[in-house]
């Protein structure tokens, strides 16, 4: 999601939280599955990058990062963490979620309501749509995009045209759970989300909204790397694997993990 650093923005984003608590956290759920992470390997990863989107396919790693005037969108090799290409957001636009769908990258914006269509390859911008509300995560499954806007509701949106197609409300023991984030769609159908300003990953049947699992992904830095860093925000899973890579808003690493109990 968006930038909260300010004292301003992070005043307004506290206020909300408090005008709807939960009465359930990702912590103390009861009714779902709790795992921890286990760290495979470790990559850098840009210490100066705020993360908003992170994807793989087809062998590289897209990364959307935002900040308004800085976002940018980059593909990388995964195997050798190589760049490949790099392009702004442009207009000054600040960029969120990112994923792929057939031929296109989709990248949206948090406050400017505009999702743009790129190239895959060359990343390029081919055509833009417009949306309501803010835009925070994004993933695609075989037939649809699936959306966060920092509520407790995800929305699937059309491949090619973006427009919505539906919503389910997420819920955690019964209770509505908000502040969703960056997205992954798993490849057993299952989608993955940042809870922002927490640790925690929570795994969502997209079906019915229920919350299944919840992944504590805290003490991934030392206390030296935590003075640099924002909050844990992007995870990707590595196609045809038990694995997924995740990282956060000014992480130096990028940790490669599996879900474990």
């Amino acid at each position: 999601m968006s930038l909260r650093r300010t004292v301003v923005v992070a005043a307004v984003a506290l206020t909300a939280a408090a005008g709807c608590a939960r009465d359930t956290t990702p912590a103390d759920a009861t009714g779902v599955e709790h795992l921890r992470v286990e760290v495979v390997a470790t990559h850098p990863h840009d210490p100066t990058a705020f993360t908003e989107g992170l994807e793989v396919a087809d062998g590289e790693l897209f990364e959307g990062t935002g900040l308004s005037g800085q976002s940018y969108l980059s593909a990388r090799d995964l195997a050798t963490g190589v760049e490949r290409t790099r392009v702004p957001v442009p207009d000054g636009m600040f960029g969120e979620g990112v994923t792929v769908a057939g031929d296109t990258v989709w990248q949206w914006t948090w406050q400017d309501g505009v999702a743009l269509a790129r190239d895959r390859v060359t990343l390029a911008e081919r055509s833009r749509a417009r949306f309501d509300g803010e835009g925070w995560g994004l993933c695609a499954q075989p037939d649809r995009l699936v959306a966060s806007d920092g509520s407790d509701r995800l929305t699937f949106r059309d491949p090619v045209t973006f427009q919505p197609r539906g919503s389910v409300a997420v819920t955690l023991d019964g209770k509505p759970q908000d502040n969703l984030n960056e997205l992954e769609c798993a490849s057993d159908g299952r989608v993955y989300a940042n809870v922002w300003r927490t640790p925690y990953i929570v795994r969502i049947d997209p079906a019915d909204g229920r919350i299944t699992g919840v992944v504590d992904a805290s003490g991934l830095l030392t206390a030296a790397e935590s003075r640099n860093a924002d909050v844990l925000n992007g995870i990707a899973q590595v196609p045809g694997t038990d694995r997924f890579l995740i990282t956060g808003k000014y992480y130096p690493k990028l940790f490669e993990v599996r879900f474990v109990s």
